[in-house]
This record gives structure tokens, sequence and C-alpha cells, in this order.
């Protein structure tokens, strides 16, 4: 059978057209990125400080939501690189040089974990962790500083995507909450029609151990019995426990865990023996009744963190105080 050149040509264009309207509809948009991985993003904020806005502003920027060629053969949504320490999958992937190595996921969840626990872990990015997880801004400028991409305007891009699809709601209390009411009123929605919704299931995040198994007061888990105080999980160190036992029991990194408890940075000391140790993070403020406390003899600011469950910044703030000034026994300290 002989065709001719022009029906050939039209069989060309159509199939290019099938081919392109395809991938246009394969092609993960900016909203449906954001609900799918926002419950990732809010859990490591809970978790690790990392605001909600900036996780996914980066997973945005870096992966072009989901739909780059890298996040689509190796499920990286945050341009991370092999470097040394790398041991699992990877791939080669030009960028500011060609053919680098890039780290490669089973599953884009695996990728915000690695997120996670990069930024956690390196000693580059501690600086990070002093801002409050709903000062985006500072956070997208210190990563810029931190060395974390190399584009001159990396800080502005970031803080543009936050602020264009009000990412920023994220890092409140019920961020959740606050950003699909955002998203009806933007769309003129005045019933919530989310049951029939068509967008796929969102992402969650899940850890080794999960803090909601503990809503009772207290729980006995691989020796340790979990409490609650200001709606976060403690420990009470026992005789020779350790920072790196606990961490390990709860699958913390022990430098999670010091952070955790606002240990100081350069000190080794371990807990002693009837000591608070919290496995996830300190409240920002007090969920409690008391409205304030007054200031027993040998107590500091960090003592009543613990004692009440706050972070030690946010408390000193509430007081008008430095985050290691020295109290005095009678002071009155407010707690809300």
């Amino acid at each position: 059978m002989i065709f001719s050149k022009r029906a050939i040509y039209l069989a060309f264009f159509a199939l290019a057209a099938f081919a392109a309207e395809l991938q246009a509809q394969s092609r993960i948009t900016k909203e449906e990125y954001i609900d799918r991985y926002k419950g990732i993003a809010i859990e490591h904020m809970e978790r690790y400080g990392i605001p909600a806005s900036i996780t996914l502003a980066q997973g945005i920027l870096e992966s072009d939501s989901g739909n780059s060629s890298l996040a689509r053969k190796s499920n990286n949504h945050f341009g991370i690189k092999c470097k040394s320490n790398w041991r699992g999958d990877r791939v080669y992937h030009d960028d500011d040089a060609k053919g680098e190595c890039f780290r490669k996921y089973d599953t884009v969840e695996e990728s915000y974990q690695d997120h996670a626990d990069f930024l956690d872990q390196q000693p580059r990015y501690d600086s990070l962790f002093a801002y409050s997880s709903d000062d985006y801004r500072s956070w997208a400028r210190g990563l810029k500083a931190a060395g974390y991409a190399t584009a001159p305007d990396y800080a502005q891009r970031l803080i543009r995507i936050i602020e264009d699809n009000r990412l920023y709601l994220f890092d409140e209390d019920n961020g959740a909450a606050l950003y699909a009411a955002h998203r009806r009123a933007e769309q003129g929605i005045t019933d919530d029609f989310a049951s029939q919704s068509s967008v796929e299931t969102p992402a969650t995040y899940t850890a080794k151990i999960d803090p909601n198994d503990y809503r009772v007061p207290e729980r006995t888990y691989n020796g340790y019995s979990v409490y609650v105080n200001n709606r976060t999980h403690f420990v009470i160190a026992g005789e020779g426990d350790t920072f790196a036992r606990i961490a390990r029991t709860f699958a913390l990194t022990e430098r999670t865990l010091r952070k955790y408890n606002e240990a100081d940075p350069r000190s080794t000391a371990d807990p002693v023996k009837g000591e608070m140790i919290y496995i996830e993070r300190k409240q920002a403020k007090w969920c409690g009744n008391v409205r304030q406390h007054i200031v027993r003899k040998g107590e500091t600011l960090r003592s009543l963190s613990q004692e009440y469950g706050i972070r030690q910044k946010k408390l000193a703030r509430l007081n008008r105080l430095r985050k290691n000034e020295t109290i005095a026994a009678g002071q009155t300290i407010k707690l809300k």
C-alpha cells in the first residue's frame, strides 16, 4: 500500500499533537503538588522545625512541581546531590556541570524525608534552626547563605513562591485548614466539597515511631514510659541513660534529640537520672491554664522551658529576655 506524503505528514502531526496532549494531561499543577505533599511538609515542621512553606517552596522550585526530568526519573524533589556519604541509588543529570550525581529514591516521600534529614544533620545548616518555623524569609535567606543552591536569587525565588501561593499559611496553627479556606474563597466556593474532590490522595509521612500513638497519659515503649506535657511527648531519663540511646529507641538522631531539648550544642553531657527528655519538638506556646510562674532558686529559662514544654526562645521572647539570660528567685515569668 502506498501512502502520499500529505497523508504521512498529517499522521505525523496528529501523533505529535496527541503526544503533546498526553504530556499536558500528565503534568502536575502547582496546586495539585501542594495538595499532595502539604501533609508531609506540616509533619516535618512539627518534627524538625523546618517551615512547611519552605519545604513546599523548595519542592516546587527544585522539581518544577514534580515535573522535571530529574524528579520523574529519580523521585528527587529537592535537587540533593550524592555527596561522599550517600550509599543509596543514584542518577546522573546535567546541572552546574555535565553529568552530576544526584540521589535517587524509591518514592517521593523518601525524598522529603531525606531533605529533612539533610538540613537537620548538616552542620552548615545549624544556624537556620535558630529561626522560628514561621519566619520563612529568614529561612530562605539562610538556605542561600549556607550554600544550598548556586542561583544568586534563590532566596527571592523561594519567597516569591511562598507569597504568591500563600504557603505561609501552612506555618500557622491549623495551617492546612487556613489554606483550604483560602483556596475555597479564591474559587468562590462556599460549601466544603472536599469529599467530591478528584485530587489524588495527599501523601503522608510515617515515622518509625508515631507520636500519635501516645494519646494516653502514659505508655511503655521499649522500657520507657512515655508521658505528655503541653501536648508534647517525653520520657524520664534513667540511671546511665544517654541521648544516643534514647534517640535510637525513638528513631531519632542524637543531634535531633538534643535540639528538641535545647541542650547546649557545645556540650557532650548526657541527661541525668530523672530529667525530662522530649522526643518531639516542644510547643511554641503554653496550652495550660496557669498564666505565670514564680522562679524558684536554681531555676533557669531552659529548666522552665523543659518543665512547661515551651521552646526556650519563645519563652524568652514572651518575657522580653535574651534566650540564655539569667533569672532570679522570686522573678515572675509569664507563660501566656
